[in-house]
């Protein structure tokens, strides 16, 4: 039988990766008491456990940052007015209770709170692969689909498979390491920031094939060669390789929150200008959430964390201004 936890929250946040933490800093600032809960065992969302030694562009007040490290000021930051944290635990139920709150229902236990934030990312994620012979049998030896320790790729020759902004950061990023990248893609269009596009065409030393794919992955025991083949032409190649990164994207499953009574739009939740759901109370910031004009960015995410807490808390204390002034104007010492 699960537990209970009968204590009841100001807010509780479902994720806790740099939109949760956020919403849980902003929330302590507005004096809210606070839970995040995460299915994960750590704090961080994917930049915790998918790609830690990743570099971060798009990220305000940094010209670049290591997502590692930037995850790890952020859990510093989302925790420090003492939000209680629940982790390794799956939301599966959202009930409304009698006046208006909360029971939040999971694999372990049962959580009550007044108002509800749900900032789980795209939901369970898991990266996409690709049917090619080999690719299975060298997952482990050679082929990767995350990088969580850069120093192996030092001196070897690297093969990148995407286009997107996964797949171009890695090569910035591995480029001083590896001997050699290649980058291959089974198109010409990129769907990478512009910037990126351009390092990779005019400033790097990645060499690029375009209208290329893979053919199968060869080796004795590790990774050592990759037969590709332009889709064009059909013309087969072959390249002596140590790793091959697939980096194409990302399966993402929201799970249980499609059954919550939700007004959802494909896998993403609505929400009005006051990133508020459907239900009254419930609120929703970061990639699960949708509107029109929608920008999926940390960036974007952690601004609409700010407005549902906000908002929230004016739920919670309708004498409470929606707009609390700037933080350089706030007594933030504990």
């Amino acid at each position: 039988m699960p537990s209970h936890d009968n204590e009841l929250y100001d807010i509780t946040i479902i994720g806790g990766g740099p939109v949760g933490l956020f919403a849980a800093f902003y929330a302590g600032m507005r004096k809210m008491k606070t839970k995040i809960i995460d299915s994960l065992p750590e704090l961080g969302g994917q930049l915790s456990t998918l790609y830690p030694e990743k570099y971060v562009y798009d990220m305000p007040g940094f010209a670049e940052v290591l997502a590692s490290d930037l995850s790890n000021e952020m859990i510093k930051q989302g925790t420090r007015f003492g939000a209680q944290i629940a982790l390794e635990e799956t939301v599966r139920e959202l009930e409304t209770l009698e006046g208006g709150s909360f029971r939040l229902k999971t694999d372990k236990s049962e959580h009550l709170s007044k108002t509800v934030l749900i900032s789980a990312g795209a939901g369970a994620f898991a990266p996409k692969t690709i049917d090619v012979p080999g690719v299975k049998d060298f997952e482990g030896a050679g082929v990767h689909f995350s990088v969580r320790d850069k120093s192996q790729f030092a001196g070897k020759k690297l093969l990148i498979v995407g286009a997107g902004d996964s797949a171009l950061d890695w090569a910035m990023n591995l480029e001083p390491l590896s001997e050699s990248i290649t980058l291959i893609h089974r198109r010409d269009i990129f769907r990478a920031h512009e910037d990126s596009v351009d390092w990779l065409f005019n400033r790097s030393r990645v060499r690029y094939r375009l209208f290329t794919e893979m053919r199968r992955l060869e080796g004795n025991g590790h990774l050592q060669r990759v037969v590709v083949y332009d889709n064009r032409t059909n013309e087969e190649d072959t390249l002596d390789i140590d790793h091959c990164l697939i980096n194409i994207g990302f399966q993402a499953h929201i799970g249980p929150v499609k059954n919550w009574g939700l007004n959802m739009q494909g896998n993403s939740i609505v929400v009005d200008a006051h990133c508020e759901t459907s239900i009254p109370g419930v609120y929703a910031a970061g990639d699960i959430c949708t509107y029109d004009g929608k920008i999926k960015l940390i960036a974007t995410g952690v601004g609409e964390a700010c407005t549902a807490v906000c908002y929230a808390k004016v739920r919670l204390d309708p004498k409470a201004r929606t707009f609390p002034g700037h933080s350089t104007n706030m007594d933030l010492r504990l």
